[in-house]
């Protein structure tokens, strides 16, 4: 039997990626997120048109997309909330948001730089698209402030221990850190505490 209800959120199971873009002072802006999805070579990204992540986008289109696996999934959450814009919503500062310049120290990641764009990358992610936005689509009513950047992936870097021969990823060896309902999972099962789930006043995970 079925129920209809309202979820808080409909975050069913994404990959989760950290994308790196250029601030308006060159410097690398690294922001995580977990709505994505991919067709051939172009990727879309659901955001908040007010992230600084968008702000960026909008006048530099270039961009990296550093995929995540679960061993850095506690390096993602020390910066879950922290956000690269001094202007933020009400609703992100309810939720414990904070500025942070500098998400690349606060996470403890290290700094690549990218063939491509010339774009920080992040040497932990052992796969990195890089490419550019070609479009930038609202969704829903302009109240929702959100928006899907339709992405074209120009080169893709994967690590060694994750290929078969030259054009396969082992989907064996590739195992993605999930959100599921702003919860961290790997191989199905939790991954972490979240930061993020704890900023929605989600209810806790029942495990065992």
């Amino acid at each position: 039997m079925k129920r209809t209800v309202e979820p808080k959120v409909l975050y069913f199971g994404t990959p989760v990626v950290l994308i790196s873009s250029r601030n308006p002072d060159g410097t690398t802006n690294l922001a995580p997120m977990s709505s994505a999805w991919w067709l051939g070579y172009h990727a879309m990204l659901g955001m908040g048109t007010s992230s600084q992540t968008v702000q960026n986008l909008t006048d530099r289109p270039e961009l990296v997309l550093n995929l995540v696996d679960p061993a850095m999934v506690a390096a993602l959450d020390r910066i879950a909330l922290l956000t690269g814009s001094e202007q933020m919503s009400a609703s992100k500062r309810a939720r414990g948001y904070r500025y942070e310049p500098d998400k690349f120290t606060a996470a403890g990641l290290t700094r690549s730089p990218g063939e491509l764009t010339g774009l920080d990358t992040v040497e932990e992610s052992p796969i990195t698209l890089e490419g550019q936005i070609e479009a930038i689509h609202p969704i829903g009513d302009p109240g929702n402030h959100l928006c899907a950047l339709a992405m074209k992936v120009e080169q893709v870097q994967v690590r060694e221990d994750l290929l078969l021969g030259d054009r396969y990823v082992d989907p064996l060896r590739w195992d993605p850190l999930i959100m599921k309902f702003t919860e961290y999972f790997a191989g199905g099962a939790p991954a972490y505490e979240s930061s993020l789930a704890r900023g929605w006043q989600m209810p806790p995970l029942r495990v065992g």
